[in-house]
């Protein structure tokens, strides 16, 4: 058995740490030890190598530390990759080689996968040691045997040599020992005391006084390193080194781990009454009976490296009465000495005053001490001297004879010190040792009864002399159990219990295990070597006899709880011995490397071992119930017990013993015995799992793993949850220990571990209440469980879970959403909790220690236990060994940084009890790991959730699982979460090949109708990541639109519904992103974001950039090939993307827009209504948002009393919904209505498309669209319309309101509605019957010249306002808009109307042109040369064209004479017709007409002339009116103070120059035109006499006499005006 690691047997030896030269034995000890059982057991206790079992406590290689890569998670106005890129590259190559070393090395084979496993950076700093030593009752390696371990820095200081004398001068020897602290083990900090040294001092060593002092010049310093028993050696075992031997070892309360047995001999004084030069002789004789007979070689030499000496010499003793001595002699004694043993000191005196070179030593007396009688001897020995030695020296009678010096005085004092770990002090440890070597010789009765009272009295055995010989005694006792008769097994279990549990009651360390016991069974034990039947069955044997006794009802006495406290002992006894037994039948039978095979117990011994493990289980549940503590380490005991069997025994017969427990503790059991089920099985599983051991259904793979997959979802449903969070850590620290195991990296290991485990995501989904039942915590540690089960999970098991049903596949999908939820990575200011302030109640709760909400709970403690250290430059032992490790993982900090302190700080702040107070707390570096850990872990998370669905994707597209296929509501669930979570930069990467994989499968499923609202969150996000500044993420969400785009092609061949989608999710969109920012001058201007957007939606439709983006995103260039299932051509069409791009940017623009005229919205409402107006026509594919920015527009308008234009609005919304309606055929109206409405609000679509149907999508629909809403906003328009007197509207709406009251027989409403007909046409009537025609407004042109307007600039638009604004009116009004948006600019107003020009107006003077403009009815002739008159017609209030008349002169005068006097006729037509949704509308066309002098004055006249006609011809309801306006024409036709107008006409072109210029058809048409006024004038006077009365009849003559006073006038320039009047 040579290593388990070479020869694959799980026992190793280590040879014991061998004594040098100085402290072997020989020959003494190599004497025949077989007559002497018990010397024999020392020796082989002291002497065998420690066998040491690879199995006990686990295997475990760590993959070694794994290296997290920083993850990028950008915001819309973050572009952190790109900073990093800029801060690589300015470091150096090598630095970059490096990184790409350390991090090629982290994390495990992920070629198959999207991303690394998330288990890692969950528990970044898993220690199995650290988590196994959690468990209670854990078993703790003693790693190191040797448990005081020191450096010792020896100083020699040789003595002076006097040359003249030959002899050296007495000198005083200071031994100076220097201890230094070491970091690896305990140190005693303790001085050392009684130290036996064993050197050369340097020159004679037979001289010395040891009382006068002497100069040092001369040090020599060694290193010592002292072993457990005591021996000190300097540096390495060479001939020359230094020995030391610490006395204290023989009184210290430990075991002798090393085999010593000597005695040191101190001879002090001897007292003579003249001056000698003294010297003494030691020797160790046999007996006295022959004294020729040479003493044994046993005399150690000062001299390193000799052998054994048979006498030794202690130095000179110079010119003293009382010789004193300092020597030290160390004598080796026999394994076992006789009453003859003896110690023979002989004194020579030299004599040094002769000039003899060598004097030759004469002897002067002799003492001798028996070994037997002072051996044990603590306290001085005084001795007299014989003069000579005779035969038989020890005798009494021989000592009564001889004769003694100084008159047989005890003059010779010494001291001697025993150090022996073979020969024991106590008497009855000797006693029991007579008696086993009595018992193994048989030499001894048969019954032994010697043997058993010598075990008796083992119990009152000193505690220091037990402890010491521990290991022998121990030995002996499991000799006897295993060999004795049934009498000796009782006799000696229930004294080794006994000796156990004193050792246990004494431990120093008050451990659960002693260390002492520790060892013994680790190292020491080893069955006897093979050399006698194992232990185990004597053992097993006779415990379970006691236990049987004890369940029978027996009184067994107080002994079976100490039996109970010590069973593990018992137990890894019997496993170790059962172990090394299996070892050594196939030890010779073993091919190299491989495992020795489990071996088949006896039934016999199995029978016994299966009633002792029922009686410990009784034992366990009946005091668990009593709450006894002993139970539970009880219960670990038997715990570990299965845990070894399962490397030793065959595991069905484990199986039996683990069945056997899970019997007693079955289902859900009180909460202390349901925490001993939990440790019973959390330490049964530390094993390996793989070990295979069918349970009672053969279908079993591996029973321990089915039965852990049970219990722990019991668990979780147990009502204690302190219960469910053990289960879950049990859990996750298991998969831990498979995935950071170097030996199961293989693919087919981690397949194994996760069908192991998959049972356990089975039964979670088929009892998800469980699940959702518990906390946070423990949620994310059975989520971290699933991911790492599902990763290594092969395709067919996935699959055929997938199989079973629609419910079940949607419930394993709610895992994985819920994995998204609880392991996303907050946003820095998420993670702000409230009660971080000091003043918070929160402050006052209980201090967490929770880090990190994320992370496995073994974080949380790992970072309390940092944040209590002090953090200095370098690791130090005083900070412990927790910075040792945390330093490994982080670079060590460049500052010193108390994080004790800040933790202090921190608590008495009272901001203990917040995450983020407590993170705050940490180191710098820690808090930087901490939240690499959790970027880690989310990006780990997210990819492996992608992953699933890229593989669920694949079934789906084969129909091979059971899911919804109609809606696939399990991708689209995902998809929704991921998207709208934060995620890293390496997610987008690995998203969009899957995104666009999922939409080649399953397109058409993901479009339809019923994904409405998978397929709006969807396209939000993708234009929410539009606007992300990172140049990835927003490429990548460029080409998720176009994805979108080409599924849109592929299933409908258009994309008119996901324009509508589009539209709507652009509209929330800007309700979230910020589209302007401030400048420096406080103006607003379009921020970054908008920006970035603009680009995004222009780049969707670059055909330029789209083959290298798709490339550059990991897509191939055939990804936007969009072609359907019946036709194979590709439907894609970069116009209509085009189109689609451009509705997109306009809403875009629109929102923008009205944005930056957030600041002047309430102070130029036209520019507010516009920007409403922009809105509602940007978002018009959408009817809800359409209609809704109209109904904004409408109460804009009202507050501006602009009610035609309100009116307008809400005519505007009736028309959207009556569209859809007429488009689902609903019955009510038709196309004609619809016709009827563009009439009045020609803005209503003509078109009835389905556009409005498609927009049914989540909270945007076309259901929303009834008859109901369209009756109430045609009311409303006719409300608003009322006010603003444009009754003709009325009618009009009236007319489409009442079919639908019609069809529903709804009488009452249709009375009323014919009751407002009546009123609205007598109000027609009442406008028309008006002598003052009646105008509804008042219309302005506005001509904006000047940079400072920004859009406006060199643009015209006619303005429509109420009735009663002026010209001055307006022009104030437009100059307060924009004087306070000029920012020092001029801003004039042009004063007429002339044609501008602006390239010649001051560039530093913003201008207005004012211009008041008349409306032009639809067939007006704008060619006539008269004069333009009213009333219009109240039937003609749609106005789309405009004119205005400027008089000029050819000359370039201002004004001039009729003659002179020009006209230029404007006219501009306007984008729409007034009363549109808006104030104002450009002008997008401008006519001129020039009228020449004489064409102005014919027109005049012919004006006056229609006019009086007019009055003639019209009827009237009252000969009154008809007076009245008849009065009023002649009297401003022909009265004498008036007769100037026509008779300046006269004058001007009839008479003089200006009548030689006029052509004759000029002057034709001048004359007629006069002719005709006249005779119409003559005809009007008639008619006025006969409609006056007798108070009129002088205003008839002054009319009379004004008109023949005219036609004289007139005479004098048309004669012929006589003949014709």
């Amino acid at each position: 058995m040579e290593t388990a690691s070479t020869s694959g047997l799980r026992f190793r030896r280590i040879p014991r740490q061998s004594f040098s030269n100085c402290f072997k034995m020989e020959p003494l000890l190599d004497e025949n030890l077989e007559q002497w059982p018990h010397l024999n057991e020392l020796v082989q206790s002291y002497g065998a190598d420690w066998v040491k079992d690879e199995y006990k406590y686990g295997h475990y290689e760590n993959v070694g530390s794994i290296a997290f890569q920083n993850q990028v998670f950008e915001g819309p106005n973050t572009d952190v990759e790109t900073e990093i890129e800029l801060a690589n590259a300015r470091r150096t190559r090598a630095q970059l080689s490096t990184e790409e070393e350390v991090s090629s090395t982290s994390g495990s084979n992920c070629l198959q996968h999207l991303g690394e496993s998330p288990l890692p950076a969950y528990e970044p700093v898993f220690d199995w040691d650290n988590e196994r030593s959690a468990i209670f009752g854990q078993r703790v390696p003693v790693n190191n045997i040797v448990q005081y371990t020191r450096f010792l820095l020896w100083t020699l200081v040789p003595p002076n040599f006097d040359p003249k004398r030959k002899i050296h001068k007495p000198v005083k020897g200071i031994l100076r020992l220097e201890i230094e602290k070491l970091q690896c083990g305990q140190v005693d900090e303790k001085s050392f005391e009684n130290r036996s040294t064993n050197g050369d001092f340097g020159g004679h060593p037979n001289i010395s006084d040891g009382r006068k002092n002497a100069d040092f010049d001369v040090h020599s310093s060694y290193g010592a390193v002292l072993d457990r028993n005591g021996s000190v050696s300097l540096g390495d075992s060479d001939t020359n080194d230094f020995q030391a031997f610490d006395f204290r070892i023989t009184s210290r309360n430990e075991p002798f781990l090393q085999l010593f047995h000597c005695l040191y001999v101190y001879p002090l004084s001897v007292s003579m009454t003249r001056k000698r030069n003294l010297f003494i002789r030691v020797e160790l004789r046999k007996d006295d009976a022959d004294l020729r007979k040479p003493p044994l070689e046993a005399m150690h030499p000062r001299e390193p490296g000799s052998t054994l000496q048979k006498c030794a010499e202690t130095q000179v003793a110079v010119g003293a009465r009382v010789a004193c001595y300092h020597d030290e002699i160390k004598v080796s004694l026999p394994a076992i000495w006789t009453p003859t043993h003896h110690l023979l000191f002989t004194l020579f005196h030299v004599d040094l005053q002769t000039k003899i070179e060598s004097p030759k030593p004469v002897v002067v007396g002799y003492a001798s001490l028996p070994l037997s009688a002072y051996a044990q001897s603590k306290s001085e020995i005084s001795l007299p001297l014989m003069q000579e030695l005779v035969p038989h020296y020890l005798q009494d009678t021989s000592r009564e004879r001889a004769d003694y010096l100084e008159d047989g005085k005890n003059v010779f004092r010494l001291r001697l010190r025993l150090c022996s770990s073979l020969y024991p002090i106590s008497e009855r440890i000797r006693d029991f040792f007579l008696e086993y070597d009595r018992h193994i010789l048989r030499t001894s009765p048969p019954w032994g009864s010697e043997l058993l009272e010598a075990i008796n009295s083992l119990k009152n055995v000193d505690s220091t002399a037990l402890l010491q010989f521990l290991q022998p005694i121990l030995n002996m006792l499991l000799h006897l159990i295993g060999n004795g008769g049934e009498t000796l097994q009782v006799a000696a279990f229930r004294a080794m219990v006994n000796i156990l549990t004193r050792v246990q009651q004494e431990s120093v360390d008050d451990g659960e295990r002693n260390i002492f016991l520790v060892n013994y069974v680790d190292f020491a034990f080893d069955d006897f070597g093979g050399r006698q039947p194992p232990v185990y069955p004597g053992l097993a044997t006779v415990w379970g006899s006691l236990a049987r006794s004890k369940a029978k009802g027996y009184r067994v006495g107080p002994v079976y709880d100490d039996v109970l406290a010590m069973a593990w002992f018992f137990l890894e006894l019997i496993v170790k011995s059962m172990a090394l037994e299996q070892t050594r039948l196939f030890y010779h039978n073993l091919p190299s490397g491989e495992d020795v095979p489990p071996m088949q117990l006896k039934e016999g011994v199995f029978r016994c071992i299966m009633q002792l493990y029922d009686c410990l289980l009784t034992e366990v549940h009946e005091r668990c119930k009593k709450g006894l503590g002993l139970a539970k380490y009880l219960n670990s005991g038997l715990s570990f017990f299965c845990y070894d069997l399962l490397s030793t025994i065959e595991p069905r017969q484990v199986f039996e013993l683990v069945s056997l427990y899970l019997d007693k503790f079955c289902g859900v059991c009180q909460p202390v015995l349901h925490d001993c089920k939990l440790t019973f099985l959390q330490i049964l599983c530390d094993h390996d799992l793989f070990v295979e051991m069918p349970g009672r259904d053969p279908s079993d793979r591996n029973y321990i793993s089915s039965i852990l997959v049970q219990e722990i979802f019991l668990t979780w449903d147990h009502e204690d949850l302190s219960m469910r969070a053990k289960a879950a850590r049990i859990l996750v620290e298991l998969l831990c220990k498979h995935e950071f195991d170097l030996r199961y990296q293989k693919m087919e290991d981690k397949l194994y571990i996760a069908q192991l485990y998959f049972p356990l995501v089975s039964q979670i989904l088929d009892e998800m209440p469980v699940f959702y039942n518990m906390g946070s915590s423990e949620k994310r540690e059975v989520l971290i469980a699933i991911l790492q089960i599902i990763r290594n999970l092969d395709d067919a098991s996935l699959i055929k879970a997938w199989q079973q049903s629609i419910a079940r596949t949607r419930l394993f999908f709610k895992l994985l959403e819920e994995c998204l939820i609880h392991f996303e990575q907050s946003k820095p200011d998420d993670t702000l909790l409230m009660g971080s302030s000091s003043r918070s109640p929160l402050g006052d709760k209980p201090f967490s220690s929770k880090y990190s909400e994320r992370l496995s709970p073994a974080i949380n403690q790992y970072l309390l236990e940092a944040a209590r250290q002090e953090v200095g430059p370098q690791g130090t032992p005083e900070n412990g060994y927790l910075w040792q490790r945390v330093n490994s993982q982080l670079s060590s900090p460049s500052q010193p940084y108390s994080l004790r302190e800040a933790l202090a700080q921190a608590q008495s702040s009272r901001i203990g009890a917040s995450t983020q107070a407590l993170r705050e707390s940490l180191h710098p570096i820690l808090r930087q790991k901490l939240e690499l850990w959790e970027e880690n872990l989310s990006a780990a998370v997210s990819l492996q959730v992608l992953e699933i669905i890229e593989k669920f994707s694949g079934a789906v597209a084969s129909r091979a699982i059971a899911t919804d296929y109609g809606k696939l509501d399990c991708i689209t669930s995902i998809f929704m979460i991921v998207f709208s979570h934060n995620q890293p930069l390496a997610f987008w990467k690995a998203m969009f090949p899957v995104f666009n994989n999922v939409f080649e499968r399953h397109g058409a499923t993901l479009m339809s109708r019923e994904n409405d609202r998978f397929l709006k969150q969807i396209a939000f996000h993708l234009l929410r990541l539009g606007v992300f500044r990172n140049e990835n993420i927003r490429k990548r969400a460029v080409i998720g639109l176009q994805i979108l785009v080409r599924s849109s092609f592929s299933y409908f061949t258009q994309t008119a519904r996901l324009r509508v989608v589009l539209t709507i999710t652009m509209s929330e969109l800007m309700s979230e992103v910020q589209v302007t920012h401030m400048k420096t001058d406080g103006t607003l201007e379009e921020s970054g974001e908008a920006h970035r957007l603009r680009k995004s939606l222009e780049e969707m439709a670059d055909e330029s950039k789209s083959f290298s983006v798709l490339k550059e995103c990991g897509l191939p260039e055939t990804a936007l090939v969009s072609s359907s299932e019946q036709l194979s051509d590709n439907h894609w069409s970069w116009s209509e993307v085009k189109v689609l791009s451009d509705s997109l940017l306009l809403a875009l623009d629109a929102s923008l827009e009205h944005a930056l005229l957030a600041s002047v919205m309430t102070v130029d409402r036209y520019a507010a209504a516009e920007s409403f107006y922009k809105l509602a026509m940007a978002f018009a594919p959408v009817p809800d948002l359409h209609i809704m920015w109209l109904l904004h527009l409408c109460d804009a308008h009202q507050e501006m009393q602009s009610w035609a234009e309100a009116a307008q609005c809400a005519v505007a919304v009736a028309g959207v919904v009556m569209l859809a309606l007429v488009y689902r055929n609903d019955g009510v109206w038709s196309s004609d209505h619809v016709s009827a409405l563009r009439k009045i609000c020609p803005m209503v679509s003509g078109e009835i498309t389905c556009e409005a149907s498609a927009a049914e999508v989540e909270g945007y629909g076309a259901s929303k669209l009834t008859v109901e809403s369209a009756v109430k906003y045609l009311q409303l328009a006719n409300k608003l319309f009322s006010q603003a007197e444009l009754h003709h509207f009325c009618a009009s709406i009236l007319e489409l309101v009442i079919p639908v009251y019609k069809s529903r027989r709804a009488y009452g409403q249709l009375a009323k509605c014919h009751t407002m007909l009546t009123n609205i046409y007598e109000s027609i009537l009442e406008q028309e019957s008006s002598p003052i025609p009646f105008a509804d407004a008042t219309y302005y042109r506005v001509g904006f010249y000047g940079e400072k307007f920004g859009k406006l600039d060199r643009k015209e638009y006619v303005y429509r306002e109420a009735r009663d604004v002026r010209l001055g009116d307006i022009m104030e009004k437009l100059s307060h808009i924009y004087e306070s948006r000029m920012d020092g600019t001029t801003l004039h107003i042009i004063p007429d109307s002339r044609q501008v020009k602006a390239d010649e107006l001051q560039a530093e003077v913003c201008y207005l042109q004012i211009t008041a403009v008349d409306p032009v009815m639809e067939d007006e002739d704008l060619g006539s040369r008269r004069e333009r008159t009213f009333p219009l017609s109240v039937r003609a209030r749609v106005f789309d064209r405009f004119l205005f008349d400027t008089p000029f002169t050819k000359n370039g005068k201002t004004q001039g004479g009729l003659e002179d006097q020009w006209k230029r006729r404007t006219v501009v037509h306007t984008d729409g017709s007034f009363p549109a949704l808006v104030n104002r509308l450009q002008v997008i066309k401008s006519e001129s007409l020039e009228f020449s002098p004489v064409e102005n004055a014919i027109g005049m006249i012919e004006t006056r002339t229609a006019a009086l006609r007019n009055e003639l011809e019209e009827p009237r309801s009252s000969e009154g009116d008809q007076l009245q306006s008849l009065q009023r024409i002649l009297q401003g036709s022909v009265a004498v103070q008036v007769n100037s107008g026509v008779l300046s006409v006269c004058t001007a072109f009839l008479s003089g120059e200006p009548a030689t210029r006029l052509r004759s058809q000029e002057l034709q048409q001048l004359i007629a035109a006069l002719l005709e006024f006249m005779a119409v004038c003559k005809r009007a006077i008639r008619v006025h006499f006969r409609l006056i009365g007798d108070e009129d009849e002088e205003f008839h003559t002054q009319l009379v006499n004004g008109f023949q006073s005219l036609t004289a006038e007139l005479s004098h320039y048309i004669p012929a005006i006589l003949s014709e009047l």
